[in-house]
């Protein structure tokens, strides 16, 4: 999941939501229980025309369009067109299938996934499957949602204040106003539930009988809604750094906020045995006053970082949330910005930092500059039971979050643009079968910590899972510097099919070792 969006995809720049009850007709044949007629056949029986995505990648790096309908319970109403990619596999011998890929978010595209340098994977994987990229329905290339944001409608990082308050309702609300004005009567349709159909689409329109994935973080859950939707057509599936299922919408932002103060109390115990190389306090009380007092400083004086920005109290502990998980990084930034406020590199005007990435930069394909914003929203949001539609019930929870969780708990449990959201088309899907998979979790993930892939387990019955011990960031397979064990057991099974008899607890790889 990338930190302008709270469920933010995928750190490496690879790059969950309320779903429809159908007619039993159209139901059955949006699942893979067998009817005599497929009412899907204009959409599972196109042909797609293949050609090259681009000239700055191979040749055989491929892109075509799918065709699938906005509202599965209409399919001969209006229609989006869906962006595919497909390197083949590099041996018709060993050849499995396809493996489909998703970069997480909501709102992350993964058109370019296949050839992404961030994404290594094994030449064994190459081999047996073509590696199939897509922009989820509403993102990148794929019939993209705009709201027509500002560059500050687009940052929802607010810590609550009781003196801005009513101004963070007033955004909330006037993102949802401008995302319904937009989008109109569609944007009920951007659900994960709906995306699963598309992915089944895509299957379909392949020839495969069955499909295998990769997810990371959002796409774990997309991934976890296939299997409900879908068992019979899932094939092997891995779920890397998986979100808690039962609690996607506002649950998935503080959970964030629940790793941030166990990530916090590590950090500084680690910080207080090399008081020596940081200066930060001999204890992890001291460490942790360090600290608090340092954004204290900054709340009266913002400081100037390293990179020339200002930066608040507030905008320091919102800015250093994920980088606690990583505990050398951490002490290594914190101890950086507590030379700057000695050294008197601090400023009382200008423009307070955001997150480097808190705006997304405008495609060079066309993609409006608001699409990731726009399209994490129209996941997120659609559920209404997982947001409270009274403000004054984000400000009790901000204050009480706030007090348990002082990292982050405030941000994550004020007002959102959910709060005044149009429910979805159809109801959250329950994630809970035996379908056999792999889920792959650090033990230190800032977007989905622990717990949230252990409740994922929970709900995968027939899933095996490997926890990465001290491992550190967001994502696991086919990204440097994360388990080796892991990166093994997840190969083994992509290639053969054979889950790890049972879970495993793997070592972190050395270039994480602290």
């Amino acid at each position: 999941m990338r930190n302008r969006k709270t469920a933010s995809h995928f750190a490496v720049g690879l790059a969950a939501a309320s779903l429809l009850t159908l007619t039993p007709a159209i139901s059955s044949a949006a699942s893979d229980a067998p009817v005599a007629k497929d009412p899907l056949r204009q959409y599972t029986q196109q042909k797609l025309r293949w050609q090259r995505c681009n000239t700055a990648n191979p040749a055989t790096f491929q892109c075509a369009t799918v065709k699938v309908p906005l509202d599965y319970s209409d399919l001969d109403g209006k229609k989006l067109d869906l962006a595919i990619s497909r390197l083949k596999a590099s041996s018709t011998k060993q050849r499995r299938g396809v493996l489909l890929l998703n970069p997480g978010g909501p709102g992350g595209p993964g058109l370019d996934l296949p050839v992404a340098p961030e994404l290594r994977l094994p030449g064994d994987v190459k081999s047996r499957y073509d590696l199939i990229g897509f922009d989820p329905r509403g993102i990148g290339q794929s019939s993209p949602l705009s709201c027509g944001l500002t560059e500050d409608e687009q940052n929802f990082e607010h810590p609550y204040k009781a003196g801005t308050f009513a101004k963070d309702v007033t955004w909330a609300r006037t993102v949802a106003d401008k995302c319904r004005a937009r989008n109109g009567d569609a944007l009920p349709h951007f659900t994960t539930r709906n995306t699963a159909r598309d992915m089944d689409v895509i299957r379909a329109a392949l020839g495969e009988r069955k499909i295998s994935y990769l997810g990371y973080s959002y796409g774990t859950y997309l991934g976890a809604v296939y299997t409900q939707m879908f068992p019979r057509r899932t094939d092997r599936f891995v779920l890397d750094s998986a979100a808690d299922p039962t609690r996607f919408g506002r649950g998935t932002f503080q959970a964030m906020a629940e790793g941030a103060e166990a990530a916090f109390t590590r950090w500084s115990e680690w910080t207080a045995q090399r008081h020596t190389a940081y200066r930060l306090g001999n204890t992890p009380a001291e460490v942790r006053r360090t600290f608090w007092d340092l954004v204290a400083r900054a709340n009266r004086r913002p400081l100037t970082d390293s990179d020339g920005r200002l930066l608040t109290g507030d905008a320091l502990r919102v800015e250093e949330r994920p980088t606690f998980f990583h505990v050398r990084k951490a002490a290594e930034r914190i101890a950086e910005l507590k030379k700057a406020a000695e050294g008197g590199r601090s400023a009382a005007s200008g423009t307070p930092g955001r997150r480097l990435d808190a705006v997304p930069p405008a495609s060079v394909r066309g993609v409006p500059s608001d699409n990731e914003a726009a399209g994490m929203w129209a996941v997120m949001c659609t559920n209404p039971l997982a947001w409270p539609r009274d403000p004054g019930q984000y400000r009790r929870d901000a204050i009480r979050d706030g007090a348990r969780y002082p990292l982050y708990g405030d941000v994550a449990s004020t007002i959102m643009p959910c709060a005044f959201w149009t429910a979805g088309s159809e109801p959250e899907t329950r994630v809970n079968n035996g379908v056999s998979l792999l889920i792959l979790q650090n033990a230190w993930d800032p977007q989905t910590p622990l717990p949230s892939g252990q409740a994922m387990h929970r709900a995968l019955h027939g899933s095996r899972m490997v926890t990465a011990a001290g491992g550190e960031g967001h994502g696991i397979y086919g990204i440097d510097g994360t388990s080796t064990c892991a990166k093994k057991n997840a190969t083994a099974y992509l290639t053969t099919g054979k889950l790890p008899a049972k879970d495993l607890t793997c070592p972190a790889s050395t270039e994480q070792k602290t």
